[in-house]
C-alpha cells in the first residue's frame, strides 16, 4: 500500500488552531484507520514547491504515492474510495453520501464562510452586509435542521459526509450560528464525540505546539 503523507503547514496563529482543513482528512485517516504520516510546508514561504501541489496556496493536500491531491472535499472523496468505512459500497447510499459531501462544500460552507468571515471582522450586526449573511446562512440551516430531524448520519451509515459537515457547522458553532437549531447542534456534537475525531483534534493542536516550542511563526 502507497504511503499516505498529509501536509500541512508547519506553523498557524493560534486563532484557527483546531480549524485548520487539514482536521478533516486526520479525521477521515483515523476513522478508517489508514496509516499516514505527516509533512509541513512553511506558513510563510508559499512558493513555486507549495503551489505546485496547492495552486491556491492553502493546505491541505494528500499524497498517495504517484497522486498529489488538493482540496479537502476531493481527498475525503479519495479515502472514500479506498475504504467502505468512509464511503458505503452500496449504490444508492453512496450516492446519498457524495451529494452531501458536496451539499456540505457547496450548500452550506459557501453560506457560512463568508457569515464567519464578517464575524471575525467585528461588523456590527445592524448593517446590511450583515443581515443579508446571516439571512443566506439561516435559511441553509433551517433546511439542514429539517433533514437532520429524521437522521442519526447524513447516508445512513457514518461517512465523509459527516466528516465535511460537521467540520463546517463546528465553526458556525464557534461563533454562535447553530444556537436556533438544536437538531444540528446535536448532529455535530454527535460527530465530534467520536474517537477518530478526538484524536485527529488533539494531534493537529499538539502539531502546532510543537512548532511554538521549536521557534516557529510567531509562537
Amino acid at each position: 500500500m502507497p504511503d499516505l503523507i498529509l501536509t500541512t503547514f508547519d506553523w498557524v496563529p493560534h486563532p484557527p488552531r483546531g480549524y485548520v482543513r487539514d482536521l478533516r482528512v486526520r479525521w477521515a485517516l483515523e476513522e478508517a484507520g489508514l496509516p499516514y504520516r505527516v509533512a509541513t510546508t512553511p506558513f510563510g514561504d508559499r512558493g513555486a514547491a507549495h503551489l505546485a501541489h496547492q495552486p491556491f496556496a492553502q493546505v491541505p493536500w494528500l499524497t498517495d504515492g504517484d497522486l498529489s491531491i488538493f482540496e479537502s472535499g476531493a481527498i475525503l472523496l479519495h479515502l472514500g474510495e479506498r475504504s467502505d468505512t468512509l464511503l458505503p459500497t452500496d449504490s444508492a447510499t453512496r450516492a446519498t453520501a457524495i451529494e452531501w459531501l458536496f451539499a456540505a462544500l457547496n450548500s452550506v460552507e459557501m453560506a457560512s464562510l463568508p457569515w464567519s468571515i464578517l464575524k471575525f471582522s467585528g461588523e456590527k450586526e445592524d448593517t446590511t452586509a450583515w443581515k443579508q449573511l446571516d439571512g443566506f446562512l439561516t435559511k441553509r440551516l433551517a433546511h439542514l435542521e429539517a433533514i437532520l430531524v429524521a437522521r442519526e448520519w447524513l447516508a445512513g451509515p457514518f461517512s465523509i459526509a459527516d466528516i465535511l459537515m460537521a467540520d463546517v457547522l463546528r465553526l458556525v458553532d464557534r461563533l454562535g450560528g447553530l444556537t436556533p437549531f438544536p437538531t444540528a447542534r446535536a448532529y455535530m456534537t454527535r460527530a465530534t464525540a467520536r474517537p477518530a475525531f478526538a484524536k485527529a483534534h488533539a494531534d493537529q493542536i499538539a502539531h502546532f505546539a510543537a512548532a511554538d516550542a521549536a521557534g516557529l511563526g510567531g509562537g
